[in-house]
């Protein structure tokens, strides 16, 4: 048996119309072709296909054969497939970006990444992108080695050559501890009291701010590069430390975690800042999402 032709795109086109308008009659009219025109087309590519797509024998309106709805799954994903590339092209030709790369600071709240990401899905469905995940210096690191378009960076007290700034509005970071740690037991604790117990700290991977410390009082420290895992040791007892407020605020709620009253910890606004590049200004995609977390500040 020899292998079935190669149908063009236009007779896929047409053999969709015929089934969504229901006739050949139909798909004519939508078209703006003759009848046999659509007949002959379908004629066509049943021959190359080696197939019967439609039964025309026992009804009067064509109606799909097992093949024939075999053919249509995937005529239709070659169809949509094709839509999605010639949007992506358009998009391409007017200085729409194929892709953007985002890298986010691990202390901005859920609600705010989910909200973003949701917004930019649908204001620009064909620009693929990829996301990454980091903490303190390493977001504006990969937006200067040019491995993120974009980032949502916390505060760098310091300025970057060819880095531009956009503040963003802050998360509240909160001193916490599990129930059961002398610091909770102790209720308000005196001034150095941090430093008798392990303090659980988020590392910086990046070489932007090498040796230094945020918020960092104890003098026994475990060093994190994960704030899921200080998470999770905090809820365990295993230290304290300095969390984003939306990310506890349930632990807090249900006792799981306590608020530590420490008058040299007291906490506070965590600032945070999109980061781009000077010399490679954000496309309409990248600009959308710096514009989606400026807007958030408001709400």
């Amino acid at each position: 048996m020899s292998d079935p032709g190669t149908p063009t795109f236009d007779q896929l086109r047409v053999f969709l119309t015929v089934v969504d308008t229901g006739s050949f009659a139909g798909a004519a009219r939508k078209l703006g072709r003759a009848t046999s025109v659509i007949s002959y087309s379908i004629a066509n590519l049943e021959l190359q296909l080696g197939v019967s797509l439609f039964d025309r024998e026992t009804t009067k309106r064509p109606q799909l054969t097992d093949a024939g709805r075999a053919v249509l799954a995937e005529a239709r994903t070659i169809a949509n497939g094709m839509g999605s590339l010639r949007a992506k092209v358009k998009g391409l030709i007017e200085g729409l970006e194929s892709e953007v790369h985002l890298a986010l600071d691990v202390m901005l709240p859920a609600r705010r990444v989910v909200d973003a990401l949701k917004a930019f899905r649908e204001a620009y469905p064909t620009v693929t992108l990829r996301l990454y995940v980091e903490a303190l210096g390493a977001v504006t690191q990969m937006v200067l080695n040019r491995t993120a378009t974009v980032g949502i960076s916390g505060p760098l007290d310091m300025e970057i050559d060819g880095i531009e700034r956009i503040g963003v509005g802050f998360v509240e970071l909160v001193p916490v501890a599990a129930p059961s740690h002398p610091l909770a037991l102790a209720g308000r604790n005196p001034p150095g009291a941090g430093r008798e117990h392990v303090q659980l700290v988020l590392t910086d991977r990046s070489t932007l701010t090498q040796g230094w410390e945020f918020a960092v009082i104890g003098t026994r420290t475990w060093r994190l590069a994960d704030l899921g895992s200080k998470h999770m040791l905090l809820r365990e007892g295993i230290g304290w430390g300095n969390m984003p407020l939306p990310m506890i605020q349930e632990d807090l709620d249900s006792g799981r975690l306590v608020r530590l009253d420490m008058p040299d910890c007291k906490g506070g606004p965590y600032r945070l800042q999109a980061v781009h590049r000077t010399d490679s200004p954000p496309g309409p995609a990248a600009s959308y999402l710096i514009a989606r977390f400026e807007s958030q500040m408001a709400g």
